[in-house]
């Protein structure tokens, strides 16, 4: 169960105190095309009626664009900047850490999971600086070598205008950061208790974590799995997977491993708070919401 202030989310992972801080929200057009590519018509028709969802009426899918801020007692580690000011709903992030007490620059530690616009878009400031004065920015390898590359969008199953904004998002946030940077490895622990977890295929180089303490585990998947749906279904991915077959593997082996070790998931896109569980649902998976707890008088 978590709690909630100032439209924060409040958890604990063992002996961490954890925060979902939102960055905004953002309304993704035609939903059923970009999360699932390669659904066959029917049977995307009838899953999302089983979640009341009318095909031919969805849209929009609004998403949450929430960070992670875990408290370990000794450091601050934010998980995730949002979009910034890639859209006006977006670029609240500094805004609402400041509700919980959190100034810049006492974040001790930025964690990237992939270079997409909604994950590095709060990483500077209005001045081009990096954000976060004091902090590590920490990103996988080889996601940093494949940005500061000319990577090749061309088949990603999106509008041409949006790989181009992913492209200049990447261009002009990432490169800022290289005096603050520290480039890991997969299994790298970057402190006691959170380490990196291998998640290709959404992007080359994307990461994910488990969060470890006591008996507690927090995994955060990033976008290896961006709609609930992709637990009943893991074969099908999304427009923005770049190696859709290797984001397929690496979604099953996440699922299997929440499942098996009973750890909390956070899935960057899912309904806020974006945190609950998986469950074994024949050859596939069911996500189990956490359930909220809203303070006394709301």
């Amino acid at each position: 169960m978590i709690m909630t202030s100032n439209n924060n989310y409040h958890f604990k992972v063992g002996g961490f105190d954890c925060t979902i801080v939102s960055d905004g929200t953002f309304a993704y057009p035609h939903p059923a095309q970009l999360f699932f590519a390669n659904a066959p018509h029917e049977p995307l028709q009838q899953a999302l009626e089983g979640h009341n969802v009318v095909f031919e009426e969805w849209e929009v899918y609004v998403s949450p664009y929430p960070s992670l801020v875990i408290n370990t007692g000794q450091q601050l580690v934010l998980v995730d900047t949002g979009a910034g000011g890639f859209a006006p709903t977006t670029g609240k992030l500094v805004s609402n850490l400041q509700l919980e007490g959190i100034a810049p620059e006492d974040i001790d530690i930025v964690v990237l999971t992939h270079g997409h616009p909604d994950h590095i878009g709060g990483t500077l400031d209005k001045s081009g600086q990096p954000a976060f004065p004091k902090a590590r920015y920490v990103i996988g390898r080889e996601e940093w070598d494949f940005w500061a590359s000319e990577p090749d969008l061309s088949h990603l199953q999106i509008p041409d205008e949006l790989k181009g904004l992913i492209l200049q998002m990447a261009r002009t946030n990432l490169p800022p950061l290289q005096d603050q940077l520290q480039l890991v490895e997969v299994e790298t622990e970057i402190l006691a208790g959170i380490r990196v977890v291998a998640a290709p295929g959404h992007t080359p180089g994307h990461i994910a974590l488990s969060v470890t303490s006591g008996d507690e585990q927090l995994l955060v998947v990033g976008d290896a799995i961006i709609h609930p749906l992709h637990l009943e279904f893991p074969d099908w991915y999304t427009g923005f997977d770049y190696a859709p077959e290797q984001v397929v593997a690496t979604r099953h082996r996440l699922l299997k491993r929440a499942a098996a070790e009973k750890a909390l998931l956070f899935a960057y896109h899912f309904a806020t708070p974006s945190l609950g569980y998986v469950a074994p649902q024949g050859q596939a998976w069911q996500w189990q919401p956490l359930e909220i707890k809203l303070p006394v008088g709301q």
